[in-house]
């Protein structure tokens, strides 16, 4: 086996060495190479000094090459500042090629060590690589930069842990303190609250700002949920109330880097000065004693402290510099109101507080913003666009308005009676004339009638329903179902001929009188008269069904002579 172990093998050679195992026992019980044991034997007696200032839990959890409780190898040539006197040479400077190759390739100082004791059998001490890195690399990392801010420029905030307030009935709470700091004069305000909320956070700040007699520029607070709905260090999404807030104070809320503390260092340090000093080991019956007690403590300890790094009074630097470098504040508060999400109901409607108030067609089914307080409702579009604003109404009610209707959904009963006697006007002046008669004989039942009237205007020509309702007013009949029927029966109308007073072919009516008188008079006329003409109304009266009439004889006889 080639002379290569892994780190199992390495605790185990230093572990079974502690027991005081021999170099040969040891290399036949791990199957390794006595001259393996023995180079692992002398790197564990050789002393090494770590770097100044680092802590042993800088190093690997698994670094059993360094024994614990021996110091760390001194600093080698390599480390040592040019020029230094005692300096030696590093055991990582023959490998400064192999080392540099693997720092390209972006492996870590403990990945290095790693590599070269399980790959390249180089057996030397974390700590060497890790300072011979570090000094390849150009060093230690920079220095934070401080940013002092001027006067009136910024405030810090950020919540801590308030003292406990156990009731007489012994339930015991545990609440939240919000603490802003003035960045320029350490001017703090601090107040206990229940719960980490936006509306809780409003009324913090605002008190905050009256308590200042003025507003911060800037607001640096960190990306707690109450005031960031999702963060992001360049464009983060603020809540649309606290935004609202700001607005109105004239101030800018800037969320620090996520997971980046140091951002807000001025508060961070403010707030352990808070419980370590106002709030521990202190119990309180209610959350308002707690706050009377954080304010008297603002006044009389906090506001008077000399400041460990302006190195002046606190309420000195804020009444000579920074009171006068504020912003006024609004003529009124900030409007207290609620606000929610909701969704707009297939109705058109959102609900607030158990009534219903209505939203464009447009929004149907969308997500929309609605504010809310003791007079009027403003609902806005997601991106905090006014829609409309409705005043308040009482829960159970909708505030329904017809502005709000889609005109496809406003019924023809709706338009009114005026509105349909126009339309039947349109259609011709019968038409109109037979809709008026109707509504007037048949009241208000007659709307819906006018409503179907319309109706078949859509299937049938104006003319055809002009000659119905022409007829049916002539006859008084004022029923949709007899226009119905007129139109089903009705085509055209059929040509009518005026009588003529003479014509070639129509005999005189003196002409007609004398065939009359001759008829009655001469008994032969007569009966031929008959013969030509039998009808019922010329039969004899003594005819009977089945034989011959009266005369047919003598009417044949008299036939045959003059034959």
């Amino acid at each position: 086996m080639a002379n290569q172990i892994g780190m199992a093998q390495a605790f185990a050679i230093g572990a079974l060495l502690d027991q005081g195992w021999s170099h040969r026992r040891i290399a036949a019980a791990l199957g390794v190479h006595r001259e393996t044991v023995a180079r692992y034997a002398r790197l564990r007696s050789e002393p090494a000094i770590a770097p100044i200032g680092s802590n042993a839990a800088d190093g690997p959890a698994n670094a059993v090459l360094e024994p614990l409780g021996t110091d760390p190898k001194p600093a080698t040539a390599a480390e040592a500042p040019h020029g230094s006197a005692g300096s030696t040479r590093s055991r990582c400077e023959e490998h400064r090629e192999l080392i540099c190759a693997k720092l390209g390739a972006g492996l870590s100082a403990q990945r290095i060590w790693q590599d070269l004791a399980t790959e390249h059998e180089i057996l030397v001490s974390y700590h060497s690589v890790k300072r011979f890195v570090r000094t390849v690399r150009g060093g230690a990392a920079l220095p934070f930069r401080r940013l002092e801010c001027e006067p009136g420029a910024e405030a810090q905030l950020d919540f801590g842990t308030a003292a406990p307030v156990v009731r007489p009935d012994g339930r015991r709470r545990h609440p939240k303190f919000l603490r802003i700091t003035l960045s320029h004069s350490r001017k703090g305000y601090t107040e206990a609250v229940y719960r980490r909320t936006a509306e809780e956070l409003i009324r913090c700040l605002e008190n905050a700002f009256h308590a200042f007699g003025g507003v911060p520029a800037t607001l640096v607070f960190d990306n707690e949920k109450a005031a960031v709905l999702n963060a992001d260090w360049f464009d983060p999404d603020l809540n649309p109330k606290l935004a609202a807030f700001c607005a109105h104070y004239g101030t800018v809320l800037l969320p620090t880097k996520p997971r980046t503390p140091r951002h807000k260092g001025k508060v961070e340090r403010g707030v352990g000065y808070v419980q370590d000093n106002a709030l521990k080991g202190r119990v309180f019956p209610s959350l308002a004693e707690q706050n009377q007690h954080l304010e008297a403590w603002e006044q009389s300890v906090a506001d008077t402290r000399i400041h460990g790094t302006i190195r002046r009074q606190v309420r000195q630097v804020f009444e000579e510099c920074e009171r006068s470098a504020l912003r006024p504040l609004p003529a009124e508060r900030f409007p207290h109101f609620e606000e929610a999400t909701r969704i707009v109901h297939r109705d058109g409607h959102v609900e607030v507080a158990k009534a219903y108030y209505p939203v464009p067609p447009e929004h149907m089914g969308r997500e929309v913003w609605v504010r809310w307080d003791a007079r009027v409702v403003r609902i806005f579009d997601r991106r905090l666009r006014p829609i409309v604003v409705h005043a308040r109404i009482e829960p159970g009610r909708f505030a329904t308005g017809k502005q709000f209707i889609h005109p496809h959904k406003v019924s023809a009963v709706e338009r009114g009676a005026g509105r349909l006697l126009e339309e039947a006007r349109l259609i011709g002046p019968q038409t109109g004339r037979w809709a008026k008669s109707m509504l007037e004989a048949r009241g208000v039942p007659g709307i819906r009638v006018l409503v179907g009237l319309h109706t078949l205007a859509r299937k049938h020509t104006a003319d055809q329903i002009e000659r119905a309702c022409a007829i049916a007013l002539g006859h008084g009949s004022y029923r949709l179902r007899a226009i119905r029927q007129l139109i089903a029966r009705g085509g055209p109308s059929q040509e009518t001929m005026g009588f003529m007073d003479e014509h070639p072919i129509i005999r005189t009516l003196d002409e007609y009188a004398k065939a009359a008188h001759v008829a009655i008079h001469h008994p032969h006329a007569r009966a031929e008269t008959h013969a030509h003409s039998p009808g019922p109304l010329h039969r004899p009266r003594s005819w009977t069904p089945g034989l011959p009439p009266e005369g047919a004889a003598t009417h044949q006889a008299g036939s045959e002579t003059a034959s």
